[in-house]
């Protein structure tokens, strides 16, 4: 029989539809509703139209992105081109490297729907929750890490399919 605590927090219906959602998202996956609690202050809802950039490659990294509504193409510029890499919708999260000081933007986000509403986590908020939750952030840098392993698995089963098109050392230099 579980005994009932009085002085255990409450949440909103609104509160904890933000958890179930936060919760579907590997880099919040680990976190219970009480860690996820901190986040939800720091969280801000933001609309952008289609074709706006949300940052290009070599920005400064100053906030976690998380779609909420809409889409976004992340994509390399190669030259004058633009390649491709993934659509997100939503419940998916980009941006993971402003989770890392002083990071600068790997690829360009650029809004493909009409509308997008996407959750901004600005990074020098997220320090502030790491900094008085160590547990907090062990555990989302353990997901990072746990992604960034399947990000270099899915690299090097790419280029074991293409024949070792470039040179994969370069990676390691």
């Amino acid at each position: 029989m579980a005994l009932f605590n009085p002085f255990k927090k409450s949440y909103t219906n609104s509160e904890l539809a933000k958890f179930r959602f936060l919760n579907k998202i590997s880099l919040f996956s680990k976190l219970n509703f009480d860690e996820l609690n901190n986040f939800l202050p720091i969280m801000h809802l933001r609309d952008y139209k289609y074709e706006e950039a949300v940052f290009f490659r070599g920005d400064p990294s100053h906030a976690l992105y998380i779609v909420h509504r809409g889409s976004v193409n992340l994509n390399i510029d190669i030259k004058d081109k633009f390649q491709p890499l993934v659509t997100l919708k939503k419940g998916h999260a980009f941006g993971e490297n402003s989770l890392i000081h002083d990071s600068r933007r790997i690829y360009n986000a650029i809004v493909g729907s009409e509308k997008a509403e996407l959750y901004v986590i600005p990074h020098v908020n997220i320090y502030e929750v790491f900094d008085h939750h160590p547990k907090i952030k062990a555990k989302m840098m353990e997901s990072l890490s746990e992604d960034y392993n399947q990000y270099m698995q899915k690299l090097f089963t790419a280029y074991k399919s293409s024949f070792g098109f470039f040179d994969i050392a370069q990676v390691y230099e």
